[in-house]
């Protein structure tokens, strides 16, 4: 692949983990609504949308409560249990030497532009876009197209959007970007079903490739 025009990065699984407080924002709302819990295999493999996509559908017209539920549990927790994932740092050096970056979560925005904060990642990025910025969320391409407005830069191939999921994968395809898949899927049905442009194993095979392209 040639040098990348820009690069950008789903948040959850993709550049940290925080599934700790997820977790536990799920389950405190489950709860709430005398609903049975999930452990971290099935927060993994169904967390994938948007709350404002997803909480209607689960919690009907009590949904706007779960969300507070949710969202007073996970501001509680969530810079005290997040971590970068493995070979993370390293891959966001990388991509620095080569184009600019930005974030593209389903997360809501506030907590993500806090954690990235939290991480003196900020700076890094020129648009930390989360659920609720743009018009709609992942897998629809407006996130990603507001983060390229952004960073003044047109979709393309040539604009690698790089996350975990088929969802991530589908939202790249759909702004017209490469589908840059990190990890094996296994909690999303695989590499197969993700249907990515090019996977990387981790941070840091992904981080090796992008340094090679900033020696080319």
């Amino acid at each position: 692949m040639s040098r990348p025009t820009a690069v950008l990065w789903d948040w959850d699984n993709t550049l940290v983990d925080g599934w700790a407080a997820i977790e536990a924002g799920l389950n405190a709302t489950f709860r709430a609504f005398a609903m049975p819990e999930w452990d971290r295999a099935t927060v993994l493999a169904r967390v994938r949308g948007s709350l404002r996509d997803t909480f209607p559908g689960m919690f009907g017209a009590e949904w706007e409560r779960a969300r507070d539920i949710f969202y007073a549990e996970v501001r509680a927790q969530h810079l005290a249990v997040l971590n970068p994932m493995p070979g993370a740092d390293a891959a966001l050096v990388a991509a620095g030497r080569l184009s600019p970056q930005a974030v593209v979560s389903n997360k809501q925005g506030p907590l993500l532009r806090a954690e990235a904060a939290h991480l003196g990642w900020d700076a890094r990025f020129g648009a930390l876009v989360g659920a609720g910025d743009a018009a709609r969320d992942k897998p629809d391409a407006a996130p990603l197209l507001m983060a390229l407005d952004a960073l003044g830069i047109s979709a393309s191939a040539a604009v690698w959007y790089v996350g975990d999921t088929a969802l991530d994968m589908q939202a790249a395809r759909a702004a017209g970007c490469r589908a840059v898949l990190l990890g094996d899927a296994a909690h999303d049905g695989g590499v197969e079903a993700a249907e990515p442009d090019v996977v990387f194993s981790d941070g840091h095979a992904l981080a090796a490739h992008l340094l090679s392209l900033a020696i080319r």
